[in-house]
């Protein structure tokens, strides 16, 4: 029996959870074939299943990343869709496998970049956890990278920077951390006072950080 059959739109569900429960036992019984029956039907031409399995593979990727990183260059591919769904699933997907494969999100750093540049605030915001993670990886990455995502962090929304900043704090290192500090403590003026609350508690994180 096809594992498609357990998908949340085949089962009649509006609700998650079946793609959750599916992911959950593709990774602990290790089912190579179920893990690519999901991943050949992100091409299928049924919207609801294709949606179905971006779900499943990206929940994969939070629990065994490495399942799912031969497929690197086919989330990249879906970055070009059309489909506002299938589009912020891959990127999320490529954000839980951004340290597995690193060289190959690399080579396509402009289609991430342009994925962030016209998709939703869910495709920005794993957007950002991508980039980080990539920054992250070496300081040659970190050099193509970084600049970029401090000039995310000037001029993204005021209520976005304590999770982007969060985010991206993974890439900071002893030679970019006074630019990524600065840019901080120059918004924080416009913040609430949970905000507030929260930049701090990363800033005093960061204090005295090295590597």
């Amino acid at each position: 029996m096809t594992i498609l059959n357990r998908l949340s739109s085949q089962l009649d569900r509006s609700d998650e959870q079946p793609n959750i429960e599916l992911a959950e036992e593709l990774v602990r019984n290790h089912n190579l074939e179920g893990v690519q029956e999901i991943i050949d039907n992100l091409a299928n031409k049924d919207k609801k299943i294709k949606h179905d399995c971006i779900k499943v593979a990206y929940e994969i990727g939070k629990l065994q990343p490495e399942l799912i990183s031969q497929n690197a260059l086919i989330f990249i591919e879906l970055l070009k869709s059309k489909d506002n769904r299938l589009i912020w699933g891959a990127i999320q997907a490529l954000s839980t496998i951004a340290l597995e494969v690193p060289e190959i999100l690399i080579e396509h750093l402009h289609d991430i970049k342009l994925a962030m540049k016209i998709g939703s605030v869910i495709t920005v915001d794993k957007g950002v956890i991508t980039l980080a993670k990539l920054a992250s990886v070496n300081n040659e990455y970190n050099q193509q990278i970084f600049s970029y995502l401090i000039d995310h962090l000037k001029s993204c929304r005021t209520k976005e920077v304590p999770q982007h900043a969060e985010s991206i704090s993974i890439a900071v290192s002893a030679d970019n951390k006074d630019a990524f500090l600065q840019v901080v403590q120059e918004r924080e003026p416009y913040f609430t006072e949970p905000q507030r609350t929260r930049i701090k508690k990363l800033i005093k994180s960061l204090e005295g950080a090295t590597r």
